[in-house]
Parts: structure tokens; sequence; C-alpha cells
């Protein structure tokens, strides 16, 4: 099983900075990706950024060169760095892993998430 816990969310002005941490427990040995994603009201959960074991990365188009996502693996916690913060970014921000429990087995699991609200 995995643990996950977001903190970090919180209100701020349109063009502020928030750090987001998602802390992992628990069978953490075999996450092979971390995800953070974001579901606003009305509308549908969208992945905003990811990172592989291997250290890749992957964001959406929207948040491209103002969110920056980190890992470090000592601590088991992954970092979301959102800077020049638009209304838009306002959401409930989830923190995902994905899990290899078996040959040709994955498992998401799921933080309760940690909301952002961001004003003008």
């Amino acid at each position: 099983q995995v643990q996950l816990v977001e903190s970090g969310g919180g209100l701020v002005q349109a063009g502020g900075s928030l750090r987001l941490s998602c802390a992992a427990s628990g069978s953490t040995f075999s996450i092979n990706a971390i995800g953070w994603y974001r579901q606003a009201p009305g509308k549908q959960r969208e992945l905003v950024a990811a990172i592989s074991s291997g250290g890749s990365t992957n964001y959406a188009d929207s948040v491209k060169g103002r969110f920056t996502i980190s890992r470090d693996n000592a601590k088991n916690t992954v970092y979301l760095q959102m800077n020049s913060l638009k209304p838009e970014d306002t959401a409930v921000y989830y923190c995902n892993a994905d899990r290899e429990e078996g040959v040709g087995i994955i498992r998401d699991y799921w933080g309760q998430g940690t909301q952002v609200t961001v004003s003008s």
C-alpha cells in the first residue's frame, strides 16, 4: 500500500507563488511515477505535471514555464513549484502515484487533495 499526503495549498493573489508537497509512505520502493492533477468545480480532472522514477518530466501546456515538478528521494517527497499563478489555476490539486504491484500490473494511488485558490 502507498499513502500520499498533499500540503502547501492556500489562497494567493494572481502573480503569486505556492509550493505544493506530496509525501509518500508505505511501499514506496515500487513507485514508477508521481503526477500532480487538478480539478476545478464543474470541470474534469486534468494532469498538471508528472515525473518518472528516471527523472523525466512532462507538463500541461497551460502551466509550462510557470510550474516545476521535482523530487527529493531521500524524503520520499515530490514538489510542485507554482509561479505566476492565474485565477484559472484555482482547483483542488491531487497527488497521484503509479505503482507496479506485479508483472504487468500498475495501480494508481491518490492523496486527499489540497485547495489552491488564486484571486484576481
